[in-house]
């Protein structure tokens, strides 16, 4: 097939976990033999090191907030490069590709990762409300228009659009990219945390759980990779424990296999409290650094909330500990650094669960699979 895949706030290459989804999704289609055109925002890397047989990225350099203005660029590329089935990534303001995919009859996937529908209690849903709903109408319209909509968790999809056009499907790892490190005779124990600075994340649950230990006298290392808002209140934090936390900031995707080969431990303190999205409709968040974390070898530890309880069974592929619970966290941790065998065997339980359920491969096929559907039979 010919696919035309619309990821427009998207950078590729670049640092995010959504240009690590593009890319490999990208790669995914391509290695099972089609062609794959991407519209994607500028790249942070140089496009020379998203050199993958089968993929052109076109670069369409548009804010979010202003994605229509790129609708007309859009269509210029569906028509010169007339795609089997076009894919778009939602955003609000988006939906150029549908509507280019729309006036030519040809196929389309909308693919989303986030809630559609803010919960009344986000800033963006309160100013919709007072504005009679544009945003809720405009995402309603977007989903519509696609034959399938795929997407982690079906609830992130308004109820006007009906259940069975809806495909729940996970993010996954680079398995044949992230491998554990192999058998290398006593490695120091080493907790990583990969993600982004934000609140929900946890980056500073990580550190202050880590400084309990720290003051209990544990000797182990703790490395921080990722950047955003919060970095530097996390990065003040950890001061209070000097030359105990190493701070990567945002790194190549290339790089990040090298820095999860060298730890023990990977870390997934989620907090939904401090998303309230997350909380209203479900975690939707498909997470990407526990699936790689799996695929590198490491035991995990993540905060016992469905879907991760289901990736990552206690004392199956790591531990678990209550949402929010500093303390507890500690305590997980503690349990894995005490006893390194333990850790490791559950550490290659999780590699063997990720590659089984949890890989791009695996999601590629699935995408595929839904695309051939729509070509074929509409």
């Amino acid at each position: 097939m010919n696919i035309l895949y619309v990821a427009c706030g998207i950078p590729l290459p670049g640092t995010l976990g959504g240009s690590t989804h593009a890319r490999e999704v990208a790669r995914g289609l391509a290695e099972r033999g089609h062609v794959v055109h991407v519209v994607a925002a500028p790249a942070q890397q140089s496009l020379a090191s998203l050199a993958i047989p089968g993929v052109t990225v076109h670069t369409l350099a548009v804010p979010k907030l202003l994605s229509f203005l790129g609708d007309r660029q859009i269509d210029r590329w569906c028509g010169r490069i007339a795609p089997d089935v076009v894919m778009e990534r939602y955003y609000n303001f988006a939906g150029g590709g549908l509507r280019a995919a729309a006036r030519r009859g040809i196929p389309t996937v909308l693919e989303v990762n986030a809630a559609i529908i803010d919960p009344p209690a986000v800033l963006k849903r309160r100013i919709d409300d007072l504005l009679g709903g544009p945003l809720r109408r405009a995402a309603v319209a977007q989903c519509r228009l696609a034959g399938r909509i795929v997407t982690p968790l079906a609830s992130t999809v308004p109820d006007a659009i009906a259940r069975e056009r809806i495909v729940e499907l996970p993010w996954g790892a680079a398995v044949e990219r992230f491998t554990p490190a192999g058998d290398e005779p006593a490695r120091p124990a080493h907790v990583v945390f990969l993600g982004s600075f934000r609140g929900w994340h946890g980056a500073a649950d990580v550190v202050r759980a880590c400084g309990r230990l720290y003051d209990a006298g544990m000797q182990f290392a703790c490395t921080l990779i990722g950047d955003g808002p919060e970095r530097a209140a996390v990065a003040a934090l950890a001061a209070r424990w000097p030359g105990r936390f190493r701070f990567c900031g945002a790194v190549p995707y290339e790089r990040v296999p090298a820095l999860l080969a060298g730890a023990t431990i990977g870390v997934a303190p989620f907090d939904t409290t401090r998303h309230p999205a997350l909380r209203a409709a479900g975690f939707f968040w498909s997470p990407l650094k526990v699936y790689e974390y799996m695929a590198a070898g490491l035991p995990v530890v993540t905060t016992d909330l469905p879907p991760l309880n289901r990736i990552i069974r206690a004392g199956q592929e790591g531990e678990l500990f209550a949402e929010g619970d500093v303390a507890a966290l500690a305590r997980a941790l503690e349990r894995l650094l005490r006893d390194p065998s333990r850790a490791s065997a559950l550490g290659r339980a999780a590699r063997e669960r990720v590659v089984a359920h949890y890989s791009w491969a695996r999601h590629c096929a699935e995408l595929e699979r839904i695309m051939q559907q729509l070509v074929t039979h509409g």
